[in-house]
């Protein structure tokens, strides 16, 4: 008898932990904001075995920036895999500098003039949030030649390399 009576109060107990939410008692998640980029820029065309620096700012209310996203879309080829750069810690509530675009084409011809790529950027930080995407378009062209200057706010100071890119590209014709 006594045993069934400490049957009952255990799942009454039970009952009031699991199935009846008493105020105070759980802790709801903190509401977090997602980041913002702010200003993005890249020259829209590009000689083949130039770097391409692909300049972005971008803010986050939180403070938690992790890390950033790029995809890569080749016409006549398709989308690569994404890739990821980390955000260093300095830069988790606000990061303003340029990703290094290494493209190459390691098993095939040199990239054919005029072979076209697709670059879209986002930012998440740690809760899982995504900013908004922005999107290059990246035309490539024989022979030599330099890159313009970035326009405001990328030509004030000191524009830090944030990381790589690189994405080894196929020739449109060869593979």
């Amino acid at each position: 008898m006594k045993d069934k009576k400490h049957l009952y109060v255990l799942a009454l107990l039970i009952g009031l932990i699991f199935f009846v939410p008493l105020s105070g008692w759980a802790q709801s998640k903190p509401e977090t904001k997602k980041p913002i980029i702010t200003h993005a820029f890249a020259t829209d065309t590009a000689h083949y075995g130039t770097i391409w620096k692909v300049y972005i700012e971008a803010e986050d209310p939180d403070g938690d920036m992790l890390r950033i996203a790029s995809v890569v879309d080749q016409v006549g080829y398709g989308r690569y895999p994404a890739q990821w750069i980390y955000v260093k810690p300095p830069y988790g509530k606000y990061l303003r500098g340029y990703l290094q675009g290494n493209f190459y084409s390691k098993n095939t011809a040199p990239l054919n003039d005029g072979t076209q790529i697709t670059l879209k950027v986002s930012v998440f930080d740690r809760a899982g949030n995504e900013s908004n995407e922005v999107v290059f378009r990246l035309t490539f062209l024989s022979g030599g030649g330099g890159l313009p200057n970035p326009p405001a706010p990328f030509d004030q100071g000191d524009n830090p390399r944030l990381g790589h890119l690189s994405f080894d590209l196929r020739n449109p014709g060869t593979y």
